[in-house]
């Protein structure tokens, strides 16, 4: 069933759209705004749960398939590479074709790819399929801000949009938990099926309870040069951040596919200023609080991904947990989440998002700083106060920039301000992973010689101490087979101390990234078009 909706073509927020008879919100399950936010946050789940689920699964993939480490990376990279690029591209398809169609193509495709992981029998295969799944994550999920826009109330959107970022956060965190006790205790492949029966019943709910909401002066033409340029350079970007590590921040090609990226951008925008219907109007950013949120969405995403990736080597290879104990000891983070998301939105709707935005970055600065403190003997009761600091100053943020990058635009390129929303998320998370990675390697490359000497351990040649410089940087001790009881104690209390003061720096970075995001947040303001998407007058 599709609808038109009609709205003020100001964007200056008038009076609420008006919708079919049949089709009033509150009345009868099609279009309740309340099921519809349950209906999107089933399919949300998939995609976010993705992100992190699969990490666990890689280790027994690459055993099973005998792949090697460059292409299990790849099962990772594919998928965050496809999604990326994709993003803002899929919110603008929404816009054209309907929020409705767009979600539900994205939730079979994405259930199809995970299904068809699950059957593979070559890495070939697997990086293949998870590419599809970034292809149709990125359908799924602008669409779902757009549905989300279109059907609650201004006085609601908060709420709405709090409790998807909870969906999206506990997905994030959960992951590893999930992909732990079903690789410990079923197989790798059921990572990928689980996906199967969730995408069914979203499929099943998103026929039964979404209504497409369409804006009159929704775009009727594609920018097909626009979006070329801004997918090869939204590629670029991302593929510099991706091989940085491999290649080295000094490497001629990371800096070739950055300036690459450069101009790809230079272009778009220039070209963007010439089409009649482009895919993103250069105007939206004439909007002072829209590119603060855009902004600051990249700022949480590199001090919270670039930070919780050390995290779990910190537990994992220097505590010694197995990967569901470390899912558990992360749950202060999740649940701090979840519980917070709702509050936050509640706060943002009475309060406006300048104060819960910065007082959250301002927490998650104080949390990062506290994970500087970390050492090798940390109790969990230290490290799960800095996790809840962390989770609660991450869910004011997760929404209010949501709200303020998606309400701030006009109704008629929601699907546009969504992509753009999730396209900062991943930028941000890649280049917070890259540029702390960088960190982290330059701090251990400066300290491992020095602390292995102090140690009283022979000498290690050029190539041995480069390599053991790659495993000290994920927290693995380079103890060769065979090496005395004594002697291994002493290279893995080296490796472990030298991790540690590699994370500590990689920490004060991000919480430093965080403190700027505080003075950014001063610049959001409630969107100034969120009631031309109040889809719903009463709930």
């Amino acid at each position: 069933m599709t609808s038109q909706t009609t709205i003020d073509k100001t964007g200056s927020g008038g009076d609420a759209p008006a919708l079919p008879a049949d089709a009033t919100p509150g009345k009868g399950l099609r279009g309740h705004p309340w099921f519809t936010l349950i209906t999107v946050a089933v399919g949300v789940m998939m995609v976010a749960l993705d992100g992190t689920i699969v990490a666990i699964a890689n280790p027994a993939i690459q055993k099973d398939l005998g792949a090697t480490f460059a292409e299990v990376q790849w099962i990772t990279n594919g998928y965050f590479l496809a999604l990326a690029v994709s993003l803002i591209t899929a919110g603008k398809l929404g816009d054209r074709f309907g929020h409705r169609q767009t979600f539900l193509i994205g939730v079979v495709g994405f259930a199809a790819a995970s299904g068809a992981i699950g059957l593979s029998d070559s890495i070939a295969l697997v990086v293949t399929f998870r590419v599809f799944q970034g292809l149709f994550g990125a359908l799924l999920m602008p669409a779902a801000l757009g549905l989300l826009r279109a059907t609650f109330p201004a006085e609601k959107l908060n709420m709405a949009i709090g409790i998807w970022g909870m969906v999206i956060g506990a997905s994030t965190a959960g992951g590893p938990i999930l992909g732990g006790v079903l690789v410990e205790h079923v197989n790798w492949q059921s990572v990928f099926f689980i996906n199967v029966p969730v995408g069914i019943l979203a499929v099943v709910l998103g026929v039964l309870i979404l209504l497409d909401h369409r804006a009159e002066n929704a775009p009727r033409s594609f920018d097909i040069l626009g979006i070329a340029l801004l997918s090869a350079a939204m590629f670029c970007l991302v593929w510099a951040l991706i091989k940085a590590p491999e290649w080295g921040w000094g490497d001629g090609k990371t800096w070739a596919f950055i300036a690459a990226s450069v101009i790809g951008f230079a272009l778009f925008a220039f070209w963007e200023t010439k089409v009649k219907e482009p895919l993103i109007p250069l105007a939206l950013f004439r909007s002072v609080p829209l590119s603060a949120g855009v902004v600051l969405m990249v700022l949480m995403a590199i001090a919270f991904m670039g930070g919780l990736f050390f995290v779990t080597f910190y537990l994992q290879n220097v505590h010694g947990m197995s990967p569901i104990d470390a899912g558990l000891h992360l749950l202060p983070l999740t649940g701090m989440m979840i519980v917070g998301s709702p509050l936050a939105g509640a706060m943002i709707t009475k309060f406006g998002p300048r104060v819960p935005l910065a007082g959250g970055m301002a927490l998650t600065a104080i949390a990062m700083y506290g994970m500087s403190t970390l050492e090798t003997d940390t109790g969990s009761g230290i490290m799960s106060v800095w996790f809840a600091l962390l989770g609660l100053g991450l869910a004011p943020v997760m929404v209010g920039a949501t709200e303020v990058i998606v309400g701030n635009a006009p109704m008629e390129l929601s699907g546009v301000a969504g992509g753009l929303q999730q396209a900062a998320m991943q930028i941000g998370g890649s280049l917070g992973t890259a540029v702390l990675g960088a960190v982290m390697a330059s701090k251990v490359d400066s300290d491992l010689a020095g602390n292995w000497t102090d140690a009283g351990l022979p000498a290690l040649t050029p190539a041995q101490e480069a390599q053991a410089s790659e495993a000290v940087q994920v927290g693995v001790p380079p103890v060769a087979p065979g090496t005395p009881d004594a002697i291994a104690a002493k290279i893995t209390d080296v490796a472990h101390d030298t991790f540690i003061s590699g994370m500590s720096l990689a920490s004060l970075v991000a919480a430093g990234v965080a403190l700027v995001a505080v003075a950014v947040a001063f610049l959001t303001k409630r969107g100034e078009n969120a009631e031309a998407g109040a889809g719903a007058a009463h709930i």
